[in-house]
């Protein structure tokens, strides 16, 4: 399983960003790898075409990848401050460090510092 970070998403559902092409590639080398976020990285997704009076377009084009969302489980607050205080990362980094360990996934990712911290707990990163 591939655990989306915010980068990938919000590139791929925004023509105009200028990462667009690399998650187009990136997803598109997924194949049929199910893919997945964790729920607040979804919400993070949605701000853009909720202001934008898009979010259905936005819901149905994440649907259509089959991203699933990513529930934390009871020990979330604690294991989320582990890794923040270790990682030193923003916390919606760190729901996808979460999501990826819970999932035994990999990290898809344009953020340097995320899939750095990735290989570091020893999760795999996709790379374009």
């Amino acid at each position: 399983m591939i655990v989306i970070d915010a980068s990938v998403l919000i590139a791929h559902l925004d023509a105009d960003d200028s990462h667009h092409t690399r998650a187009e590639d990136l997803l598109e080398a997924a194949g049929s790898t199910p893919l997945a976020a964790s729920r607040l990285t979804l919400a993070e997704v949605l701000v853009g075409p909720t202001r934008a009076g898009k979010l259905e377009l936005a819901m149905a084009a994440l649907a259509q990848l089959g991203v699933d969302g990513v529930g934390l489980h009871a020990d979330a607050p604690v294991r989320l401050a582990g890794l923040r205080a270790s990682t030193r990362l923003k916390m919606p980094d760190c729901c996808v460090l979460l999501a990826a360990e819970q999932v035994n996934g990999q990290v898809a990712t344009f953020d340097a510092s995320l899939a750095a911290a990735a290989r570091a707990l020893g999760l795999g990163v996709v790379e374009t």
